[in-house]
């Protein structure tokens, strides 16, 4: 594969979405060298995406051995959404009384998209798409961008219980009552609703990752 931007940013995509998608597993070794010649890229560019892949939690970098895909643990990803659930609810707090009727048609509309995507990979970057399009109105941008990379380290994992586990109907329902409650402006609900979303995907992939141990 030629990239036609050969960027950091581009590997890194390219990366990312191998990894999401499921291609690239846990604890997989990464070869700049293979990386670089795969792409049509020097070494360069390949090491400054592992960098921000490692920001992201989705690569490990280790002294005198490289890079692997990093591993997530029951405990972590318990971590992860413990944080998840604190910052998106105060997201959604404040976001609920800005919501203005062009951003809930938006998030529908994501939510449309959704019902009928069956790449998980794209449905995951979707999942993102809807919360982050409601979360914006709370004008909270650093939030955001706290928050997306930890969507991003949980999200890989997603892509074999979406599969193996029935999540993904399960979870648009509590998308679209999310989002109903929104519309109506009752802010307790909302927020009840989405710690109650979080705290199911949480539980669910903490089962899946001890299962795999």
């Amino acid at each position: 594969m030629i990239l036609t931007k050969n960027t950091a940013e581009s590997i890194a995509a390219h990366l990312r979405l191998s990894i999401l998608r499921g291609d690239l597993k846990s604890n997989e070794p990464l070869r700049q060298d293979k990386i670089a010649e795969e792409l049509g890229v020097s070494k360069v560019p390949v090491r400054e995406a592992l960098v921000q892949l490692k920001a992201e939690g989705l690569v490990t970098l280790y002294t005198n051995r490289g890079a692997f895909i990093s591993a997530l643990t029951a405990a972590e990803a318990s971590e992860i959404y413990t944080i998840r659930i604190a910052l998106e609810t105060v997201a959604l707090e404040a976001a609920i009384p800005h919501l203005t009727a062009p951003i809930l048609m938006q998030a529908e509309n994501i939510l449309r998209v959704m019902d009928v995507e069956t790449d998980t990979a794209r449905w995951n970057e979707l999942n993102w798409d809807f919360h982050a399009q409601l979360y914006q109105a709370a004008q909270m941008p650093r939030l955001i961008s706290i928050l997306e990379p930890l969507h991003m380290n949980v999200a890989r994992y997603l892509v074999l219980y979406l599969k193996n586990l029935g999540f993904q109907a399960t979870s648009q329902q509590e998308h679209y009552a999310i989002l109903q409650a929104c519309r109506d402006g009752n802010v307790t609900q909302a927020v009840g609703l989405l710690r109650q979303h979080l705290l199911s995907a949480s539980t669910t992939l903490a089962t899946f990752l001890m299962s795999e141990t």
